[in-house]
């Protein structure tokens, strides 16, 4: 059996003051009432001796603040890729005196209601509704209850909670003109496009980045000199689609890539037929995974700032819930991707 908590009243009676006058002096008020100090320091010296802490459910619920949030996220809390959104969220909550409740889903609605009832029913202070991969998705009923901020999310229909995602239509932009800074007029497209319809299903970042190469292109004159729309973006794809590009286009100048896996098997298929990045074709990607520095040469990939995305989903959670209302309902906060530039864009030779 564990050890029976120490509750006001025994601090009181071992100090041998009412419990009143022992919350007054704990909670700091005894000189505001004219408790003397003798009787002051007895009641502190007795709840130091034992040990005693305050009950912070009860005090919450009596000030109507638990200092406490609840996180459900999909599979962000186990995931490499994505676990600095969790990083980021406990250290915003911690530096502002608050602690996070993290539970997982996998993608289950029905565990995603119960934990969402669950942490509600414990009162937590407000809640962040977190995705692996930014997607649109509905905002549960029961959020409209309690201040809530979606974190690489975006809502499917009206809703006050706002939004913390990457600026993903900037990360396409900003590819498209990298590589035209470099001088290359030819670009290719490994994992979407060329048009806005060859986009598989259910991928937001995949729309807002091409939606952002081409917007690019277009006030260069250009549009994407092919695309290839993959249903999956793993490294056999890239290396899949990078032979049939090469069969159609043997000698690209510059792929973009639509994320770092696809980047790596563009690379071996590249190899494959000889060709050297950047001298004969330049490579861009998205993501910024650990491997992406280690490819010869370094890919040059655009980071999502997962803990940047997670500090601020926090600290706009705390001033909803400070403020009693949302800042700005419904707000789409987008943060930029930074670019790792490494070995993989040189200038075209076209």
């Amino acid at each position: 059996m564990g050890r029976r908590r120490v509750t006001l009243a025994d601090v009181a009676q071992a100090a041998g003051v009412s419990s009143p006058t022992a919350s007054l002096v704990l909670s700091g008020r005894g000189d505001e009432l004219r408790i003397s100090q003798a009787v002051q320091e007895r009641v502190r010296s007795t709840a130091s001796d034992l040990a005693y802490r305050p009950n912070i459910v009860s005090v919450g619920l009596r000030k109507g603040k638990t200092r406490t949030l609840g996180l459900v996220s999909d599979t962000v809390a186990t995931s490499q890729l994505a676990g600095d959104m969790i990083k980021g969220a406990i250290g915003a909550a911690r530096e502002h005196g608050f602690m996070l409740f993290i539970g997982e889903t996998e993608g289950d609605l029905q565990i995603e209601g119960a934990l969402l009832e669950a942490m509600h029913d414990r009162q937590v202070d407000g809640i962040i509704l977190t995705s692996m991969f930014t997607q649109t998705r509905p905002v549960p009923a029961l959020l409209d209850r309690v201040p809530t901020v979606l974190l690489n999310a975006l809502a499917a229909g009206p809703t006050n909670a706002p939004a913390v995602v990457p600026d993903e239509i900037e990360a396409g932009r900003s590819a498209a003109r990298l590589l035209l800074a470099a001088g290359h007029r030819e670009i290719h497209l490994i994992g979407a496009g060329p048009e806005p319809t060859d986009m598989p299903p259910g991928t937001v970042a995949g729309v807002e980045r091409l939606a952002g190469i081409r917007e690019e292109l277009r006030a260069a004159g250009l549009r994407p000199a092919s695309g290839r729309r993959l249903d999956s973006w793993l490294p056999p794809d890239g290396w899949r689609a990078t032979r049939e590009l090469l069969a159609a286009h043997p000698h690209p100048h510059a792929i973009i890539c639509f994320n770092d896996r696809l980047a790596f098997g563009a690379y071996q298929a590249l190899h494959e037929a000889g060709l050297t990045i950047p001298v004969d074709v330049s490579v861009v990607s998205f993501d910024n995974y650990a491997l992406a520095e280690w490819l010869r040469p370094g890919l040059s990939s655009f980071a999502i700032p997962h803990e940047q995305l997670g500090r601020r989903a926090v600290e706009l959670l705390i001033q909803t819930v400070r403020d009693g209302v949302a800042t700005a309902p419904g707000q789409v906060h987008r943060y930029p991707l930074p670019l790792y530039s490494r070995g993989s864009v040189a200038p075209s030779r076209a």
